[in-house]
């Protein structure tokens, strides 16, 4: 019965009894002839009976039992001797437990235990947790005592598992799995799985807590609770070499153009100075000015001369040769104003040139990995990265995977392998961004290329149809991020063992 329905059944039961008692009244006074006949009432009529004390004493004085019960007022007209049932929810609907007794006296007769809820079911167990050993999420620990049980591990999973089990007060043990994959399909016909998704599905363990992707294929078998940390794919690769510094690295500031265009500059300032040397009388001077009877003019401005006057100019040095027409001055003048921007611009291009070298990488984009040949590129054999390009619909990307296809021998055991492929040179390794910022805070030679290719987060795996053990901890997952413990773990994973090192 609806609230709304028990407001009114109570209402109209106790005014049942209302009338009930008030006709009682009247009937009994009647009897005894102690009212007179009521006379007609009209509406416009203000006086009163004189019978009404009477009716609401003997109210006062009587009782009767109703629909609600015994009916009994006291002398100030206030209900007494009345019983308030105490009624408790339960499973089969509302059940009487007690009574308030007049008095105020509370009499409890019952008891229902309360139901237990789903956190009671899923606290306090003991939970099989399957994990992966891969950098920073999970990883050995490096100590001289023996460790046993899941003292043996470090890493952000590790740190997530305990947090999460202190929230909502679970004990666990956690195993790695067997065959080190994450999880494939191997056979479709009987939906065989290997990997942590198949030790889920198989019953070895109660959830996968590790660095797994929730991608549609494997949502289809088993739960995942809400993303705990997100992500997406993108390229490691090597840095280029740096270059050893040749006998012409002074070149380096200015292209080849522009050198060209300071010889083409020199030759034509030296021929300038020539020619104008040659036509102005003011630059002829007399070799022997104490003949007076041969008169041997000469000029300085050869061409072999104005070519030194040249090159000495551009050096900023000085010369013995000095122009005195005012043509080869102004001539002179101008390219003293040249060289003074080019001695300049190629001083500070020297100095940034010296100190900052830039890196050019043969590959920026996955566009460029798929346009080119002579650098290998592959990822992880059996895992979302390969199911990722496997099942694109992008031109680009279905033509890595039919290369990846061709050449098995690019795909991976684990990402360990394959940065140490990258090391090698000449490959680029597809793996999650969240490793390759682990990697390449260590790694000096090593670097990340482009963005992300797609966008997927990590999630814990369970087994499917077990939506209620998923809510719950997805519901940890959210205490997690509103109190700022999954940024705090990031970031100590991240300065865990935080030595650069350089090969």
């Amino acid at each position: 019965m609806s609230g709304e329905m028990l407001k009114y059944v109570t209402a109209s039961a106790m005014l049942y009894d209302s009338v009930v008692l008030f006709a009682k009244a009247l009937q009994d006074l009647d009897n005894g002839k102690y009212v007179e006949k009521f006379p007609v009432i009209s509406c416009d009529d203000i006086s009163k009976g004189t019978d009404g004390t009477s009716i609401i004493n003997y109210m006062k004085s009587n009782k009767v039992v109703g629909l609600t019960g015994l009916v009994h007022f006291d002398g100030q007209g206030f209900r007494s001797s009345f019983v308030l049932d105490i009624l408790q929810l339960s499973k089969q609907g509302l059940k009487k437990i007690g009574a308030v007794l007049p008095g105020s006296n509370i009499n409890i007769t019952d008891i229902i235990e309360a139901e237990p809820t789903t956190e009671y079911f899923l606290e306090h167990r003991k939970y099989t947790i399957t994990t992966i050993l891969n950098k920073p999420f999970t990883m050995l620990k490096n100590s001289p005592k023996k460790l046993i049980g899941n003292e043996r591990y470090e890493g952000f999973t590790i740190d997530f598992i305990d947090e999460l089990s202190q929230i909502l007060h679970f004990s666990y043990e956690i195993r790695v799995v067997a065959d080190g994959k994450y999880g494939v399909q191997v056979d479709k016909q009987n939906n065989v799985w290997n990997g942590m998704v198949g030790e889920v599905l198989s019953g070895v363990a109660d959830m996968a807590i590790a660095d797994l992707t929730i991608t549609s294929t494997r949502e289809k078998v088993m739960d995942f609770t809400l993303p705990y940390m997100n992500t997406g794919i993108s390229i490691l690769f090597k840095k280029p070499t740096e270059k050893v510094k040749s006998l012409f690295s002074f070149l380096s500031p200015f292209s080849a153009e522009v050198w060209l265009y300071v010889m083409v500059a020199f030759l034509g300032v030296s021929f300038v100075l020539f020619i104008v040397g040659r036509l102005s009388p003011y630059e002829w001077d007399d070799v022997n000015p104490c003949r007076q009877d041969e008169k041997i003019e000469e000029n300085y401005f050869t061409l072999l001369n104005s070519m030194w006057f040249t090159i000495a100019s551009l050096m900023q040095q000085g010369c013995e040769i000095a122009p005195r027409s005012s043509a080869t001055r102004t001539a002179t003048s101008i390219f003293y104003f040249f060289t003074l921007i080019m001695i300049s611009s190629y001083t500070a291009n020297l100095a940034a040139f010296l100190t900052i070298e830039k890196v050019v990488y043969p590959i920026e984009s996955a566009k460029d990995l798929a346009k080119q040949t002579k650098i290998k590129y592959g990822c992880l054999a059996g895992g979302s990265t390969k199911t990722f390009f496997d099942t694109s619909t992008i031109d680009t990307y279905r033509k890595m995977s039919a290369y990846m296809e061709k050449h098995p021998e690019v795909l991976m055991e684990s990402n360990e392998k394959g940065k140490e492929e990258v090391y090698k040179g000449n490959y680029a390794f597809l793996m999650e961004s969240a490793p390759i910022q682990y990697v390449t805070e260590r790694e000096c030679n090593l670097t990340q290329i482009g963005g992300l290719l797609d966008h997927k987060g990590y999630g814990i795996g369970t087994k499917k149809g077990n939506g209620t053990l998923s809510a719950w901890l997805s519901g940890g997952i959210l205490k997690l991020q509103e109190q700022g413990v999954l940024h705090t773990l990031r970031s100590a994973g991240g300065n865990r063992r935080g030595r650069r090192t350089m090969r």
